[in-house]
């Protein structure tokens, strides 16, 4: 459960009144995209539904009848969730904005790249054009949907490409176990050459190209690696 100082308000306003919850900030995405996978006892910092939470007033049972249809604490909840806002103060709405902003700009440099180099975009590139543009972060929208806006928004100032790229590693024997934990998801086909070395080939976004062979030569010092057409 989320304290009361780290806690935020949801806020629905119906009928001249108001009907507020206290989240956790940082789970407010997370519940948005798939309710079950958050527990209203770590979203809440109070199982209550109040009509003031500062002053400790609370609406009446038929009141929240007649708005949510139920006083059932999960429904109102939702509809809070779903329709009202959150009160976030200006510190808490900049932290959070600067963290969509870092993942939303992760994912496009990882998955896309320059069609003239064939490279990944610098991060800073990616980031100062979101800043030139003006596009607007909503700490509460899913970051994948917003990687789509800002893509389309993006490419008629930077390239944007978005490709796969095969990769063929070979590496040592001895170093299999950490190389192979580390690819698994990205293997297509693997196999031992009677020299002992094990090699296999993998399928990434062409964004992550450099920096998976990097991680690679980390576990592997003498790793060999060819990108296949």
């Amino acid at each position: 459960m989320v304290s009361l100082d780290d806690a935020v308000l949801a806020r629905l306003e119906k009928g001249g009144k108001r009907y507020e919850i206290l989240v956790d900030p940082d789970l407010v995405d997370s519940w948005k995209e798939d309710p079950e996978s958050v527990s209203l006892d770590d979203l809440l910092a109070t199982e209550e539904v109040w009509s003031d939470a500062r002053g400790g007033e609370r609406p009446t049972s038929e009141s929240l009848e007649n708005v949510f249809g139920s006083s059932e604490l999960y429904a109102c909840v939702s509809k809070i969730l779903k329709e009202g806002s959150i009160q976030l103060t200006t510190a808490q709405r900049k932290r959070m904005i600067g963290e969509k902003k870092r993942q939303i700009v992760n994912e496009i440099a990882s998955t896309a790249t320059d069609p003239k180099t064939k490279l990944p975009h610098p991060r800073t590139r990616i980031e100062n054009a979101l800043e030139e543009i003006r596009f607007p972060i909503d700490p509460f929208k899913s970051t994948e949907s917003q990687v789509q806006e800002a893509v389309k928004e993006l490419r008629p100032h930077i390239p944007l490409q978005f490709i796969t790229v095969r990769l063929a590693f070979k590496v040592q024997g001895r170093d299999y176990g950490g190389v192979s934990q580390m690819l698994r998801d990205s293997i297509q086909k693997e196999e031992w050459l009677s020299d002992g070395t094990w090699v296999c080939v993998v399928s990434v976004p062409g964004g992550m190209k450099n920096d998976l062979i990097g991680k690679v030569a980390e576990r592997s010092s003498d790793v060999e690696v060819r990108e296949l057409d």
